[in-house]
């Protein structure tokens, strides 16, 4: 995800308590979702989330179920009564809330959009088909990126990684169907099989948009083409990890010598008026392919290209038989989900990309209560004490590093909740003529948005997740941490709950989101936001000596039947669970509770901790989708965030009495040892 960690981070003042004991409403652990024949020394996140995944069957829905689907599902409700009030309602016209209400009616009128078929998109193909070269062709690319539809490569704004107070334009590899490059390139069959279903699904959609059997099986061998020589440019995941291997700036005049065969002028003067004098082209040599097969490959090829793009773009937006087969493969056959998710998750989900912001000012104002946005701060600052705490006991680390690494904590850039100024709306346009081009609208408004940022400095306060998300983030060119008003909810944070449950959960994630500005790839920047190196040689080798520790650990676990974890692509969100959890405990002990020692339900402080952070990552999954997940996703599967982070932790093998034999034990030697 570029620059942004999303996954489960300060300063402060005080360790003292900050949440009440009360144990009303939601309880803080609920005994029915462990499983109390198991032994937790022999399996921990079954001991303690084998009841809520059997209480919990996976939907037909999900490829995965879990306690932040869970969460996002009673949010998702919320949203929906807050939504259909304003569509039942009179709103004033161009307002913000009579938009939300247009766009989810829109979304929601299957009638309408099951007898337009494929006519939203039908003006757009006809205008692919219709490019007489391939100068119109490229002129054609950038009026489709300009609408959400990215073939070839991303364009966005941000910050320039070496001078982080600016935003620049970078590009982005992209231009694949099926996402990942791996699952082009590896040999392996079941990669192969999938290769042949998805031109089988590509075949099919383009019929579904009305060509002949014969064109679309053209087509569709076209786009598996081009798409073969996008992923064998495509830098691998695990080098997209590296920030140096992702920076190149250039000008326009460097860029063209690096791709010269493309008129890059013409490109950037199809984009707009905004003049382009720099750009970080992220990953050069896959760019520099891009441009070597729109000269290469015959035009005719290019448009079927083009064509998938905006078919597989717009699928969602359209009939339901286009929606059904889109589901076909990338739910079912790629992540095993039996069932689309009801229609009205769906325009929500439309919403929450296009006017989320503005949903999320309606939501907070009426499910966010002030004073949890200030036991949050409480909390924060805790941790913030714990880690610098934590980074100026470190026997490895140099004094000079030491200093450093103490400064960008002291740094750190906390927004908590709901941002402080409302991102303005007022120059998006939603209409009843059609879904598909509401949707394009929005996403033109969002490219504007994003390009009237380059050149100009980067605005601090802007966030970069909407208040209603069920998530957290860290983003190392700002220097922050965000935790949105929708995780803010148990089982993450609950106010009622004892201090072991908050900290075993929200404290665990603040600490993961805190630990992101200090793993593999957060530790490349400095406290201004600038990738740079603060560290010392011989501090940088002892890192990576500690940091081996975990990639070799994860390398070994077994996923699946001969399928195993990448300890190297999940590095950085493996550090950042073992540092959120020794951040957490480290402060969770200086509380009044921890050192009172009281057992509830017969569990002590420090086993009630653990407990919680374990239920944070309770599921259920498809065996599909651990696949899926294990080659796309950078976090480790759920199970393996319990079992395979908590062995290296010294207070959890304390706590439950683990001992040399035990499964979840692991010697001292071989723990991790980081922050």
């Amino acid at each position: 995800m570029k620059k942004i960690v999303f996954t489960l981070i300060i300063a402060g003042l005080s360790m003292s308590s900050c949440i009440d004991k009360k144990t009303t409403g939601v309880p803080g652990i609920d005994l029915t979702d462990l499983d109390t024949t198991m032994s937790p020394a022999e399996d921990f996140y079954q001991y303690a989330c084998g009841g809520w995944v059997a209480k919990n069957p996976l939907p037909a829905e999900y490829a995965r179920y879990g306690s932040f689907d869970r969460l996002a599902e009673n949010t998702q409700k919320q949203l929906q009564e807050l939504v259909l009030e304003l569509d039942a309602s009179t709103q004033p016209e161009g307002s913000v809330a009579r938009k939300i209400a247009m766009l989810y009616h829109s979304a929601m009128d299957s009638v309408k959009l099951n007898a337009e078929g494929i006519e939203p998109i039908r003006k757009d193909l006809e205008q692919i088909k219709a490019l007489e070269n391939k100068e119109a062709l490229i002129g054609h690319l950038a009026n489709m990126q300009k609408r959400g539809i990215w073939p070839f490569f991303v364009l966005y704004a941000g910050a320039d990684d070496m001078n982080a107070s600016m935003n620049i334009l970078h590009t982005y590899q992209s231009g694949l169907g099926m996402g990942e490059r791996d699952y082009y390139l590896s040999p392996e069959e079941r990669n192969r099989e999938l290769r042949e279903k998805y031109v089988l699904h590509v075949e099919k959609m383009f019929v579904l948009a009305g060509f002949t059997t014969t064109e679309a099986q053209k087509a569709a061998s076209d786009v598996m083409a081009i798409e073969n020589r996008l992923a064998a440019a495509s830098l691998s995941r695990e080098d997209l990890r590296d920030p140096y291997k992702n920076y190149h700036k250039m000008s326009l005049e460097e860029l063209s010598r690096l791709a010269p065969q493309m008129d890059w002028n013409l490109y950037f003067e199809s984009l707009g008026d905004k003049e382009i004098k720099e750009l970080n082209v992220a990953q050069e040599k896959f760019i520099a392919e891009v441009v070597a097969v729109i000269h290469e490959t015959e035009l005719n090829a290019l448009k079927n290209y083009l064509g998938w793009n905006l078919i597989n773009t717009a699928a969602n937006f359209l009939s339901d038989d286009i929606a059904l087969q889109n589901f076909d493969f990338y739910g079912r056959t790629l992540s095993g989900s039996e069932e689309m998710r009801a229609r009205w998750k769906r325009a929500l989900g439309a919403i929450n990309g296009t006017l989320g912001e503005a949903l999320g000012q309606v939501y907070v104002e009426k499910h966010f209560p002030p004073r949890a946005k200030e036991r949050m701060l409480k909390l924060v600052d805790n941790l913030q004490l714990s880690l610098g705490e934590r980074i100026s006991s470190l026997e490895w680390m140099s004094e000079e590093t030491k200093q450093k690494a103490l400064e960008k904590l002291g740094t750190f850039h906390v927004k908590i909740g709901y941002p402080d100024k409302w991102k303005d709306y007022s120059s998006l346009e939603i209409k009843e003529d059609s879904y598909w081009e509401n949707i394009c609208r929005a996403s033109l408004f969002s490219f504007n948005e994003g390009m009237d940022k380059v050149g100009k400095p980067v605005d601090k306060e802007e966030w970069l997740m909407n208040p209603q998300t069920v998530n957290a983030y860290y983003n190392p060119t700002t220097n922050e941490i965000c935790f949105p008003a929708g995780i803010l909810q148990p089982p993450f944070f609950n106010m009622d709950a004892d201090d072991a449950v908050n900290y075993g959960a929200i404290g665990v994630v603040i600490g993961h989101e805190m630990t992101h500005g200090f793993d593999d790839q957060g530790s490349q920047y400095d406290k201004d936001g600038n990738l740079a190196n603060w560290w010392s040689p011989e501090d940088s080798e002892k890192f990576a000596e500690r940091t081996a520790v975990l990639e070799e650990y994860f390398n070994k676990i077994e996923v699946a039947p001969g399928v195993f974890a990448n300890g190297k692509f999940t590095l950085g969100e493996n550090i950042a669970d073992h540092g959120g959890l020794q951040i957490s405990f480290h402060a969770y002990t200086k509380t009044d509770e921890y050192k009172q020692n009281q057992s509830i339900d017969g569990l002590t402080p420090a086993q009630r901790f653990f407990i919680a952070y374990a239920h944070v990552w309770a599921n259920n999954i498809r065996e599909q989708e651990i696949l899926r997940r294990t080659a796309e996703d950078p976090h480790s599967l759920g199970y393996w965030r319990v079992n395979g982070a908590l062995p290296h932790i010294d207070a959890f093998v304390e706590a439950f009495n683990l001992k040399e034999g035990d499964a979840m034990f692991l010697p001292k030697e071989q723990r991790a040892s980081i922050w």
